[in-house]
């Protein structure tokens, strides 16, 4: 690649731990890579393995889901369940090809706003180290 790779990253938050622990670094001034566009999710528990496929499939390099420390879900056990879900979905990634770290989880709760920085900042390293899948790309006939 002749140019810097700048991943493009669909984020998918808790609405009350991960969203209040990203609004809480923005009010902190804390420093992060701007890599992440966020969509606020009622619960991890009710995101649906096909919005993280859409978010490939139209142009996304990485996709980073995040919420409730598990045992600490304003829905009880939303957290569990998508862990459960999205550990096997992970696997469904691998089978088709795509590769692992281009998926990423973290538990963050709305205090944790160092914790947030350091976790956007990884998951922004790791896949800008993956590079750009050949799965995602793009044909330059379709960006004209």
């Amino acid at each position: 690649m002749s140019e810097k790779f700048d991943p493009k990253i669909i984020a998918f938050f808790c609405n009350w731990c991960t969203y209040g622990g990203a609004d809480l670094a923005g009010v902190s001034r804390l420093q992060y890579p701007p890599n992440i566009r966020v969509i606020r999710i009622p619960c991890t528990g009710r995101l649906d393995p096909k919005f993280i496929l859409g978010a490939f499939r139209h142009g996304a390099d990485g996709v980073w889901v995040s919420g409730c420390h598990p045992g600490d879900c304003h829905f009880i056990a939303g957290n569990y369940y998508a862990r459960r879900k999205f550990a096997l979905f992970k696997g469904l990634l691998e089978h088709m090809g795509i590769e692992p770290g281009h998926l990423q989880f973290s538990w963050i709760s709305s205090a944790e706003a160092t914790k947030f920085q350091q976790v956007v900042t990884e998951v922004t390293n790791d896949i800008k180290a993956l590079g750009p899948s050949p799965h995602f790309q793009k044909h330059l006939a379709e960006v004209a």
